[in-house]
């Protein structure tokens, strides 16, 4: 027995052994494992430097340099250059890719959220109608399910966070914070208070001006006492204060194009790409405008008080110069660096008008192309600047004389600056044709030349030498019904895209946001006319209560009229096609390209 109690024994304590034996190879194998991950880990990741010898710059054709090596085939730098100023670019692109994927988590989660909040008022209002209580058991399930459940939205919006205002704002939350999550723009009285302030100015000096221009007879070339001193004012200091009229009235389009924007839901600032909080609205924009009116009209109403008195004929030199001094105040304001007066706006406005004006160097953007539209319609301001270069570089301004159009020069760079809108338009078309490789650019591009040919020979129509030539007058007219054709065609079915027989909406398209059809079919027929309204330039109709350059005024403000009403409607269309092509947030390019991330794609 004692034996047998000690051979048990024996035999336990050598399976208790044995079991401890088991116990640390065990530990020692999962050691082992654990010691092969971290190293497939360490492999896995390679060192920092080896990463960088996987980094190229990503190369994109957006200025001037790329765009012309790109068009010589010349190869882009890759390689890394760590200069400040690459750093700086890389900064920035990095920045603006947080931002806007921190944006698109926000969305997502935001999503969710209203999906379960939709389905939760569904519940109720179905409990309350059935007299059932069913809402907790199917809420039960929504929380389980992965839409309720999952937190992966959640934790990368906390990483995107700690990664952003560690490397972008100083390890300042506040900071980091404000830029991921930009508050909601506060609508001020103040600026309510003083755009109305400047609109009743306005009105009020309308109608000195309207009193003072019938109690002397000025617009009146029938008159027999339309003496010199008034034709001299309507010839030389009218095509100044002309340019302040047409700036003013196109701002006054853009301001009911912001509201009506906002009231039908078209998201302008994001097709604009506007920076969130930094968009204008329609009051800031009638406190510019407003402004401005004050200023030009205080300008009028001097001059005419103080120099058109037929007793004193006394032109002075300051009073002259009041146009070119309200001109150059206009040009330092756009040009202030200073946060004054809406600086991101006209940066944004300068960049924009840059890049037309280089066309085509610069990839061709919506704001790009749509400032290039709306300067196709101001044709007329643009040949007041070179009105202005005129009168104050070779005309005697003192004695309100000029003799611009005795001079080839001045006659040459007539042609040149009314073409110049047109001309910038076509090189967008063929740039975007060149890389989009859509024949739709091609045609429009067409377009832009039938305007630039049409333009051409109104002008040429209109020179002194050309006036009486019947040949020219047939040519004007041939190239300009053609142009108009062509463009109102393109206006309505392309840029409206409104005329579909088989749509829903019978000749209009199937989505509207505007409730009333009248609105659409009255702005075609009202596109139409003023479309026609260049027949007074080329059949020269005389209107007996109206002078020359008041009718070209008029004239030119009906075309501003035009493209304000176009480019409402042209916006609407593209926010309905970025609807239905679910385009609710833009792509930013990253700075860098990764070798083993194009190899997985490839």
């Amino acid at each position: 027995m004692a034996t047998d109690v000690i051979e048990e024994s024996g035999s336990n304590s050598q399976e208790e052994h044995s079991g401890d034996e088991e116990k640390d190879g065990k530990k020692t194998e999962n050691a082992k494992t654990q010691e092969k991950k971290a190293e497939s880990l360490r492999g896995a990741r390679p060192s920092p430097l080896d990463i960088l010898n996987h980094v190229t710059m990503n190369h994109t054709v957006e200025t001037p340099v790329s765009t012309i090596k790109g068009f010589l085939n010349v190869p882009p730098q890759t390689e890394l250059k760590f200069s400040r100023e690459n750093l700086k670019k890389v900064e920035e692109q990095l920045k603006g890719a947080f931002i806007e994927f921190y944006r698109k988590l926000r969305l997502l989660k935001s999503y969710s959220f209203l999906n379960t909040l939709a389905f939760s008022k569904i519940m109720k209002k179905y409990d309350k109608i059935t007299s059932r209580d069913t809402s907790k058991s199917y809420m039960n399930m929504v929380d389980n399910s992965y839409l309720g459940s999952s937190d992966e939205v959640t934790k990368l919006m906390e990483r995107v966070e700690t990664t952003f205002i560690k490397h972008f704002s100083n390890s300042n939350r506040r900071k980091g914070m404000a830029v991921l999550r930009p508050k909601a723009k506060i609508e001020r009285h103040r600026i309510t208070f003083a755009m109305g302030c400047f609109a009743g100015c306005t009105a009020a000096l309308i109608l000195a001006l309207i009193l003072m221009v019938r109690a002397r007879n000025i617009n009146n070339a029938n008159n027999p006492e339309f003496d010199k001193g008034k034709t001299q004012y309507m010839d030389n200091m009218f095509p100044l204060y002309s340019l302040f009229g047409f700036i003013f009235l196109h701002m006054l389009m853009y301001a009911g194009n912001i509201y009506f924007w906002r009231r039908f839901r078209v998201n302008y600032s994001f097709i604009f790409g506007f920076k969130q909080g930094t968009e204008l609205g329609y009051r800031e924009v009638l406190l510019l405008s407003f402004g401005l009116a004050v200023l030009a009209l205080a300008s009028v109403l001097s001059n005419l008080d103080m120099e058109m008195d037929p007793k004193t004929k006394d032109y002075k030199a300051l009073t002259e110069l009041l146009p070119l001094f309200l001109v150059l105040l206009v040009i330092l304001i756009l040009l202030c660096p200073f946060n004054l007066i809406y600086r991101s706006s006209r940066y944004f406005f300068l960049v924009c008008l840059f890049h037309c004006i280089c066309a085509p160097l610069y990839k061709v953007t919506l704001p790009d192309f749509f400032l290039a539209d709306q300067l196709t319609s101001q044709v007329q301001a643009i040949r007041s600047l070179q009105f202005y270069v005129c009168y104050y570089g070779w005309g005697d301004y003192k004695l309100r004389q000029n003799t611009c159009k005795s001079h080839d020069v001045f006659n040459t760079f007539t042609f040149i600056v009314a073409c110049i809108p047109y001309w910038s338009r076509l090189l967008q078309c063929l740039r975007r044709l060149v890389e989009e490789k859509d024949p739709m650019q091609g045609y429009n591009g067409l377009k832009y030349f039938f305007t630039i040919v049409a333009v051409s020979m109104r002008t040429a129509y209109n020179l002194e030498s050309l006036k009486n030539e019947v040949n020219w007058k047939i040519l004007a007219g041939v190239f300009s019904i053609v142009a108009a054709i062509y463009g109102t065609y393109w206006d309505l079915v392309v840029d409206w895209g409104l005329l579909q027989r088989n749509s829903k909406n019978r000749w209009l398209r199937d989505k509207l946001l505007i409730p009333y059809k009248s609105v659409y079919f009255g702005a075609m027929v009202l596109n139409v006319l003023l479309r026609f309204a260049w027949l007074q330039t080329v059949l020269g109709f005389d209107v007996s209560f109206m002078h020359g350059q008041t009718m070209v005024a008029v004239v030119a403000s009906l075309e501003i009229i035009r493209r304000g009403i176009w480019s409402f409607f042209r916006l609407e269309n593209e926010h309905l096609n970025n609807v239905g092509k679910y385009r609710a947030f833009k792509s930013v390019p990253l700075p860098f390209n990764y070798d083993e991330d194009q190899d997985k794609h490839e």
